[in-house]
């Protein structure tokens, strides 16, 4: 007879036949950089995350520097929004003066930086609110003029020094829209990791926490995927091949673990996993009451990612599971 528990009889032989394996060089940790200065300020509903300004983020990227983390990706939250998000493109906005800062005092860090709007615009979405019959509150993003702007933004991201750019509005045409843009501007050497399928998810509450970008009316739902839907993932992720993207990434990632691995079976490109706000939060909130193991927790979900078939994971345990790595 055979006996499968021949193989789990001690660490030693489970290690040996293990077949997915967590590692640092997976993992790039989100930084939520504040314009302003002396910010250190934790998120509530993400204890152990905090938003800094520049003058405060030393002790944090040498941290990470040490823990042999190699990729951080940037999230900005500016003094001054607007109606279209227009402080994104200022050369010499918060991201923007970060990217330039780590990239000359924190050389081996590679610097990823999001590219959306929500964060910038006074009403919270991800692009240029129009008047739009059926759209809740009667409004809706346009995605031709959203996608003008993101011109912008990418080219004064890659001018400030970004390694890669992560474009996440699920705008239509959005990664032909930064190619052509980053190709024209002699930036064709820099990548984009496209969050080619996003869904409109109730996970995302704490992240709205820590980047002030909950929108002030309406939804995400007529740019982001319904949570239901499968086979149009696999459209988003082919059209985002199609026009270039040089890694695709699916967000949340916990609950559609079953999305990578449809990606990752269908296409031969990198495969990022977003293990987003509201998974972190869940986890620690159980952990501090005592209900769960978060650590045993943490690195169980990190490694199903893997199992699912993601080659990077963007995750805010990063630290801590480096530790334990």
């Amino acid at each position: 007879m055979f006996r499968p528990r021949r193989l789990r009889k001690n660490e030693m032989i489970r290690a040996m036949v293990r077949e997915n394996h967590l590692s640092v060089n997976d993992f790039i940790y989100p930084l939520f950089v504040e314009e302003g200065e002396n910010v250190k300020k934790e998120i509530a509903t993400m204890p152990g995350v905090f938003r800094y300004s520049l003058d405060q983020l030393d002790a944090e990227l040498k941290e990470i520097v040490e823990l042999g983390i190699p990729s951080i990706m940037l999230f900005g939250i500016p003094k001054h929004k607007d109606e279209i998000g227009s402080e994104s493109w200022n050369d010499e906005g918060v991201v923007q003066t970060a990217i330039r800062y780590i990239k000359l005092n924190y050389p081996q860090l590679y610097v990823i930086a999001d590219v959306c709007f929500c964060e910038y615009t006074s009403h919270g979405h991800c692009g240029v609110l129009v008047p739009a019959v059926g759209a809740k509150d009667g409004m809706d993003v346009d995605n031709d003029k959203t996608l003008i702007n993101l011109e912008k933004q990418s080219i004064s991201m890659a001018n400030a020094g970004a390694d890669l750019l992560a474009p996440s509005g699920m705008m239509d045409g959005m990664i032909s829209t930064m190619r052509d843009a980053l190709d024209l501007n002699e930036f064709s050497d820099i990548p984009i990791m496209s969050y080619a399928v996003k869904y409109a998810s109730a996970f995302y509450g704490p992240f709205r926490d820590a980047a002030d970008s909950t929108p002030s009316l309406g939804d995400r739902k007529t740019y982001q995927m319904d949570p239901a839907n499968r086979i149009e993932a696999l459209k988003e992720a082919a059209l985002d091949v199609e026009e270039g993207a040089d890694i695709l990434m699916v967000k949340p990632a916990l609950s559609y673990l079953d999305i990578i691995r449809d990606l990752k079976d269908t296409h031969d490109l990198p495969l990022a996993a977003y293990n987003v706000s509201g998974e972190y939060a869940m986890v620690k909130a159980a952990a501090q009451n005592g209900w769960i193991d978060g650590e045993k927790v943490m690195m169980e979900k990190l490694v199903s990612m893997k199992r699912a078939g993601a080659d990077i994971i963007l995750t805010y345990h990063a630290k801590e599971a480096a530790r334990l790595l």
